[in-house]
């Protein structure tokens, strides 16, 4: 497993390095992110149904679409993106949620009671969400990704995918709506050291490269860099792909 952390706040960047990665390379990866206030929505998601623009557009909260499904999530520089792309396995499903596994025990070993639910997210004390996760999967390759609020604002979040109204004679992918945690929160909590967004992170980082017993973590190289705005800007960041629903 190679641990690429990215260097770009981007949310068009860090989408089109997720299929730059998915499609580009055969090795596992975890690649690891963080995007400034966004509202990113599923493949499959009318936008209209999802968010309110209003609101993202008075609070410069940008709209993205992803490659893959499921529902939409709201991302800030408080909340920690991991994407798990690897080689099909021959003895496990692609559908299972054993991808969450290594982040369900590195947050455990920190003594979060976590627990993974049926829809592949994980909750924080069986009664608050703090990980949503869609996946993308081919014939060799597949890519399961998810948020990780730690100290996300959450009245932005909230705020964001609560849209004005719902076309409900429009064919797509309904989010499930659910209540949400910040992990920040219920270490304040319990009364343990608080640290902020950007050093938790670089700490789990840590925990992941100690997890798949890596001994650095890598960043990617400037051809690749090259390759992925390129992406972006010719898809990701273009409304014809974003508002395509």
């Amino acid at each position: 497993m190679v641990i690429i952390q990215s260097h770009s706040h981007s949310a068009g960047f860090n989408l089109a390095a997720e299929e730059y990665l998915f499609s580009q390379r055969q090795d596992d990866i975890l690649f690891l992110y963080v995007n400034k206030a966004s509202v990113i929505i599923g493949c499959n998601q009318a936008i209209l149904n999802e968010v309110d623009l209003e609101y993202c557009e008075a609070n410069n909260i940008c709209i993205f679409r992803r490659m893959s499904g499921g529902g939409a999530v709201f991302h800030d520089e408080g909340n920690l993106n991991f994407c798990f792309i690897s080689r099909k396995s021959e003895v496990k499903s692609s559908l299972s949620a054993d991808f969450l596994n290594p982040v369900l025990e590195v947050l455990v070993a920190l003594g979060l009671p976590i627990t993974i639910g049926k829809r592949k997210d994980l909750w924080l004390q069986g009664e608050h969400k703090i990980s949503g996760t869609a996946s993308h999967i081919s014939k060799n390759r597949e890519m399961h990704h998810g948020t990780l609020l730690y100290d996300t604002n959450l009245v932005m979040l909230q705020n964001a995918l609560s849209p004005k109204t719902i076309n409900e004679s429009v064919k797509a992918i309904a989010s499930v709506r659910s209540t949400v945690k910040n992990i920040r929160t219920y270490f304040e909590e319990q009364g343990q050291l608080i640290l902020n967004a950007s050093d938790f992170f670089q700490f789990l980082a840590g925990k992941f490269a100690a997890y798949f017993q890596q001994k650095r973590i890598v960043i990617l190289s400037a051809y690749e860099t090259k390759e992925i705005q390129q992406l972006a800007d010719s898809k990701y960041i273009l409304n014809e792909w974003t508002y395509k629903k």
